[in-house]
């Protein structure tokens, strides 16, 4: 029996895996600040008979040290994570991070079904991605793989337009992180019109016709659209579901489809990024997923 958890910074939320990959909830309960508080929550949720605990979580494992960075879970946060919590709990443990776990979930019972190099991409609070080939995540060197939405990458002039490089809170500045999620078409829309308006609030204006919103989407496209076409021509992916906030907005994601279709090099009129089919708890689906690749070797 394996138990799938996607931890957060404010709550844990954990499943039992069933026959088929089947989820069945187990309930939630808020994020300990401490270590031995966190482990005894994950204990909380394991019926006997448990094999093994699966986790998504906003972070980032090093495959080689298997060190953990993750802010906004302090309790876990530059631990040798996995290894910890399996002999704090006394079972096998994996943990990999949400975007990689969302772009598994679609890949193996989602939009992404069928097709072996997929994309999964994040236009949330943030940008975010995952690479999945042959159903299995790719994470790479420091695990980063996936994670389009850094590097001093964009167009400091899209159509013409004088646009900043934003500082990322990684550290580095002119990131698509910056403009491509909604507090960056946001902060993007400020600079362009000096109107400070929520990203729900400015799509919605966009789509009844409104012509600053409309500007602020175009420039958006023409930022997101080259950096993204860019990761795909490397990457070979067939097929990229999107989730997120700005994924609520199909209008837009047929925008951005369009835009990037126009700049990879492969072409085609088939839609390239697609919304993500798994809009509930599609943390807890990728895990479990992994988690059972991981404890069948």
């Amino acid at each position: 029996m394996l138990i799938a958890c996607d931890i957060g910074g404010s709550r844990i939320k954990a499943a039992r895996v069933g026959a088929g990959g089947a989820l069945t909830t187990l309930g939630d309960t808020p994020t300990p600040a401490e270590f031995p508080a966190f482990v005894a929550a994950l204990a909380g949720f394991l019926p006997p008979g448990a094999r093994g605990v699966a986790i998504s979580i906003a972070g980032v494992v090093d495959p080689e040290t298997g060190v953990l960075t993750c802010a906004n879970v302090p309790a876990v946060n530059g631990r040798v994570v996995a290894a910890e919590l399996a002999a704090g709990l006394g079972l096998r443990v994996w943990v990999g991070n949400d975007a990689d776990c969302f772009a598994l979930a679609e890949a193996v019972q989602g939009a992404g079904a069928g097709h072996r190099n997929v994309f999964g991409v994040i236009l949330g609070t943030g940008v975010g991605g995952g690479l999945v080939i042959d159903g299995r995540i790719v994470t790479g060197a420091g695990g980063f793989a996936g994670e389009w939405g850094h590097g001093p990458v964009l167009n400091a002039r899209p159509l013409g337009v004088d646009v900043p490089h934003f500082v990322c809170g990684c550290g580095l500045a002119g990131c698509v992180d910056t403009v491509g999620g909604a507090r960056g078409i946001e902060r993007l829309h400020a600079h362009l019109t000096g109107q400070a308006t929520d990203s729900v609030a400015l799509l919605a204006r966009w789509q009844a016709g409104d012509a600053d919103a409309g500007r602020t989407v175009a420039v958006w496209l023409d930022l997101v659209a080259g950096p993204l076409a860019m990761v795909l021509n490397v990457v070979g992916a067939t097929i990229v579901p999107v989730g997120g906030g700005l994924a609520n907005v199909p209008a837009l994601i047929a925008a951005l489809d369009m835009a990037v279709r126009a700049r990879v090099l492969r072409g085609g009129t088939a839609p390239l990024l697609v919304p993500a089919r798994n809009t509930v708890e599609p943390g807890l689906i990728g895990a479990a997923i992994a988690g059972g690749q991981a404890f069948a070797a």
